[in-house]
């Protein structure tokens, strides 16, 4: 029976209970409801009423037993607006005030400091912007302030740190700044957790937090904060549980003060500039759960003391400079659930020890020099295993069957090592398993079909490896499948028409396999793929008319295959397209009506097809496009003016179509264009014309067989950048400019054929050192050959790397990259990286040469052709000596002129030559015998000239059978003409040097024989002697007369 005094008791309570329901109804209901009406009256306000009970009905409001409002809870509803408009003098009363995780801005309004009763203010998670006020220091029963996740700038106010009873402080994650290096903060002694992570303090470690000796919890994290570690922190901290340090700018070593730290459980200093090794004293903190020091440049060894932290749960050396083993000892951690040692330089194996880490869930040890086997022990040792990332090392063997054991997987991650075998059938075991990544390894057999029982997996990554047979039909049970990644394998056959089951597929890749037939039709009917690739297979047939039905297509290529038909409508309203690769197949149909306005489109390919119709103006809204390519295609029609609003264009392609017309005259607003070629086409006029200011970035310009007209185009003067011109084929005319010497100096191909250019050749081509191939040939050019072209620098160089191939195919797309991140889809494995490609290569530079006999292309090895074409003019005079001096060259073309001399002693020099051709012409003499010292060459025509005399032999002139290629050279004799007669041609040279000889002799002889004849009648004959003397007198006195 309950007492009197009790009964008494309950009625009381009930009694002010009761009026405590309907006490706070004047100003404090007013207060309440004016400030819900500036947050416009929101809907988890609506119990907020003026004639419901406001401490018994009100969302989140408490009253005291006096009935004043004295809590005010409202975590998590959404509230927008602004705390200016509530009347907080209303509220002297108020002791809690919790509006966390709400869409609350603007400033934090100073008349909080009137709210006196006030021990817990929470506005952490919202908006709040501006400073902190001071006044929030007059808050003097204040235990609890945490403002943390808002937008708060500025200095934190030192007023704060004289809150005489605080004990939890939190400002995380704001923009707050410390100018006056914590110069007028006080100490805290009552304060236990501090946390100002995030922010933008800098400065040395906060010399207030070192005399707050209570502090339990310290997170200074993500800040600017620099200077050591101080070694009186343990001293001065004692109590310290939990403390943060990361990611800011600490240096030296970690102090060996921290083992004082006996209560210390989360030690997390990673990502600052400490070095010295990670020292052995932290083996010897009994009481850590969490260490964390990733991210510094510690270096040394991992050492095996930590195996002794039996408590610990969290390690983290990631991208510690470690060279190190992984110490057998960590096996020991029995409590540790996360490791991660990746991005170091540990080498070794994985030892098998760590199986005794029994309660593992998340383990990486990627970007590591691991080697060996991965050990099958840790799979049915860790069934809490959730997470096992193994990357980029150098492990090898097979997969162990055992990982299904670790039933709990979700992530396995062991592509870019050196794995072999099978993939094992096991796997499809891991029913939870939703990221498998095997790629890049050497695994070889067919896919398995059990894989089709991983109905949660999301990724599948299977690429770089060597994998045969076709895609199982199970594929179709992968529901889940968001990503297929199984580019470069073997794999062949049909795709299976289950792969139209995939439902939340959006990545597929398929890309350099061996497939075959069609694609099944209702790929991408009602799926929104993103990416997809079928380039460089052998599918035939259309592509699915469904595929980009979700719109959401960015990346497409289906390069290289045998596909016919049209292409899918719906790619004209994929809007988010980034990258097309069509090349290469029999795509037919208008081109106007598969591509239309694509705003973020950046690379097209679609050469090589049979594609027809006109260009639109929409193209000039694909204002993000820099790779255009329509090449060898029917598209015709004149070249839009609206192409000049391409500004980021870099690479344009449109040769090989029936365009017509002239270019526009805007075209040089295309100032990103690097490579430019419009080549056989029927374009006509003049070339448009530049301002001479203009500075354009063009590396290779084409313009070869159209109808071209006017003069050497002037723009050529400001490109200075120019590696490659062509302008062959056209209707050009008029001198080569001088300036072609001075203002190209980057010119390494120069291609002017089938021209009316006129004139001589200038000299100052000898100026253009990276000259490297020069066809003037079938002009009207006159005039000796300058023999200043002997000093062309780059055809002096042997490159002597191979023989020269032509080329008409495309190299490996150069964009693909190789990429690190976790969430990456392709790769490229380190046993396939290319190189960095240079300009020339990302635009497909290419050049058409006569060589040996017809017109070719050269592409791959363009860099590697040297030669000199000036055939087809009406040249004069010597062939210049200083051409022997080109050792570089691999062809020399100079026939149809009307050269004369001989052949240079020395074109023996060109031992890279491999054509030479030098006929019809007038040239005379003997062919020199150092022509036989050319190993290299395959091609020789000296027909239809004036050359007599033997023809030298050598081992490569001997394999040049035709005898047509000395035709017409009456004096020649010898393989592969008619043979000479070496006895009697011998004979006659003899005898008509001794001729000579004796004619020599007897003239002497003679002249000596007269001489002493008439000197001697003289002497002995006086009569004689006195009529000669006589007759000098006589002329003597004439000439005295």
């Amino acid at each position: 029976m309950p007492t009197p005094a009790a009964v008494f008791a309950g009625l009381l309570v009930l009694l002010l209970t009761s009026g405590a329901a309907n006490a706070a109804t004047g100003p404090e209901t007013k207060a309440l409801l004016a400030w819900k009406a500036s947050l416009g009256d929101p809907a988890a306000l609506s119990s907020w009423a003026g004639g419901a009970p406001v401490c018994a009905g009100w969302r989140g409001v408490s009253c005291d037993f006096a009935g004043r409002v004295n809590s005010l809870r409202l975590r998590g509803l959404g509230l927008a607006g602004g705390l200016q408009t509530l009347d907080t003098a209303a509220l002297p009363d108020l002791s809690t005030l919790d509006l966390n995780g709400n869409n609350l801005a603007g400033g934090i309004p100073s008349n909080i400091s009137l709210l006196r009763s006030l021990s817990s203010l929470d506005l952490g998670s919202n908006s709040f912007e501006g400073p902190i006020p001071p006044q929030l220091g007059d808050l003097s029963g204040l235990v609890d302030l945490r403002l943390y996740n808002n937008n708060l700038a500025g200095n934190i106010p030192h007023q704060l740190s004289r809150l005489p009873r605080i004990a939890l402080f939190d400002l995380g994650s704001n923009y707050l700044t410390n100018l006056d290096n914590y110069r007028r903060f006080s100490p805290m002694p009552t304060i236990t957790f501090l946390s100002l992570y995030l922010n933008s303090l800098d400065g040395s470690f906060p010399d207030f937090v070192l005399k707050s000796g209570n502090i339990t919890y310290l997170d200074l994290s993500q800040n600017l904060q620099s200077g050591t570690i101080p070694d009186s922190l343990p001293e001065k901290l004692p109590n310290l549980m939990y403390l943060n340090l990361s990611t800011n700018g600490f240096s030296g070593q970690i102090p060996a003060s921290l083992s004082k730290l006996r209560k210390l459980q989360d030690l997390r200093i990673a990502s600052n500039n400490l070095t010295g090794g990670i020292p052995d004293f932290l083996g010897s903190m009994s009481q850590l759960r969490a260490l964390e020091l990733g991210g510094n440049t510690l270096g040394g060894q991992i050492p095996p003391a930590l195996g002794r932290l039996q408590m610990l749960q969290y390690l983290d050396v990631k991208n510690a400079g470690l060279v190190s083993t992984i110490p057998p000892q960590l096996g020991n951690l029995g409590n540790l659930s996360f490791a991660d040692l990746s991005l170091n330089k540990l080498t070794g194996i994985l030892p098998p020890a760590l199986a005794g880490m029994r309660k593992m869930r998340e383990f990486g040890i990627s970007y590591n020099l691991l080697i060996g086997g991965i050990p099958h022990v840790l799979f049915t040792s860790w069934p809490e295993l959730m997470a096992f990332e193994a990357q980029e090392n150098s492990l090898s063997g097979k997969i162990p069957p055992e990982v299904s054991k670790a039933t709990k997987l979700v992530i396995l991650y062991l592509f870019s090592n050196n794995l072999t075998g099978f993939i094992p059938a096991e796997l499809g075991e891991l029913v939870s398993l939703k990221q498998l990544d095997l790629s890049v390894n050497w695994l070889t057999g067919q896919i398995p079909n059990s894989l089709g029982k991983l109905t949660e997996l999301t990724r599948l990554a299977l690429f770089f490896n060597e994998l045969t047979g076709p895609i199982p039909t199970e594929i179709g049970d992968m529901t889940a499948l968001q990503i297929l990644d199984i580019n470069n394998n073997c794999l062949e056959g049909e795709l299976p028409t289950t792969i139209t089951s995939l439902r939340n597929l959006q990545y597929l890749s398929l890309y350099n396999n061996n497939f075959s037939g069609t694609v099944p039709p209702d790929l991408g009917k009602g799926l929104s793929l993103i990416d997809v690739s079928f380039a460089n297979n052998s599918f035939s047939g259309m592509l699915p008319q469904s595929l980009c039905n979700g719109l959401a297509l960015q990346n497409f290529t289906a390069d290289h295959n045998n596909f016919s038909g049209t292409l899918p409508p719906c790619l004209k309203n994929c809007v988010e397209l980034y990258r097309v690769r069509l090349e290469g197949n029999h795509f037919s149909g208008d081109i106007s009506e598969v591509f239309g306005v694509h705003p973020i489109l950046h690379f097209l390919d679609v050469s090589g097809n049979q594609l027809t119709g006109k260009l639109s103006s929409d193209w000039s809204q694909c204002v993000n496009l820099t790779y255009l390519s329509m090449n060898n295609n029917h598209i015709s029609g004149n070249v839009h003016a609206t192409f000049c609003g391409l500004t980021y264009l870099q690479s344009l392609d449109l040769s090989n179509n029936q365009f017509t017309g002239e270019l526009p005259g805007c075209w040089w607003k295309l100032k990103a264009l690097v490579f430019m070629d419009v080549s056989n086409n029927s374009l006509s006029g003049n070339f448009p014309t530049s301002p001479t200011s203009l500075d354009l970035p063009l590396q290779s310009l084409h313009l070869a067989n159209n109808t071209f007209a006017g003069v050497f185009p002037s723009v050529i003067e400001t490109c200075r950048m120019l590696i490659t011109l062509d302008l062959g084929n056209n209707m050009f005319l008029g001198d080569i400019p001088s300036w072609i010497g001075t203002s190209v100096p980057l010119l390494r191909v120069l291609s002017l054929p089938s021209n009316n250019f006129s004139g001589t050749i200038p000299s100052e081509l000898s100026l253009l050192s990276n000259l490297q191939v020069l066809d003037m040939s079938k002009n009207r050019f006159t005039g000796f050959i300058p023999g200043t072209l002997g000093n062309l620098s780059s055809m002096k160089q042997q490159n002597n790397n191979s023989r020269i191939e032509s080329s008409e195919t495309h190299s490996r797309d150069p964009s693909q990259l190789k990429l690190v991140q976790l969430n990456r889809i392709s790769t490229f494995s380190r046993r396939t990286m290319p190189s960095p490609p240079s300009p020339v290569d990302v635009y497909r530079d290419r050049v058409n040469i006569f060589w040996k006999g017809r017109e070719q292309m050269f592409q791959k090895t363009i860099e590697l052709m040297t030669g000199l074409d000036l055939s087809s003019n009406l040249l004069t005079g010597d062939i210049p000596e200083e051409l022997s001096y080109l050792q570089g060259l691999r062809f020399l073309n100079l026939s149809r002129n009307d050269l004369s001399g001989s052949i240079p002693g020395r074109i023996g020099n060109l031992e890279l030559l491999e054509f030479l051709d030098l006929s019809w012409n007038e040239i005379t003499g003997a062919i020199p015998s150092s022509i036989s010292n050319l190993p290299s060459l395959g091609v020789l025509n000296l027909s239809n000239n004036r050359l007599w005399g033997h023809i030298p032999t050598g081992s490569q002139l001997q394999t040049l059978v035709d005898p047509s290629i000395y035709g017409n050279n009456l004096g020649l004799c010898g393989f592969p003409l008619s043979t000479c007669e070496p006895t009697l041609d011998e004979g006659t040279e003899v005898h008509k040097e001794l001729g000579d000889v004796w004619l020599c002799y007897s003239v002497i002889l003679g002249i000596v024989f007269g001489f002493w004849l008439w000197l001697g009648t003289l002497f002995f004959l006086k009569p004689w002697r006195f009529s000669f003397c006589n007759f000098v007198d006589h002329v003597a006195f004439k000439i005295m007369q």
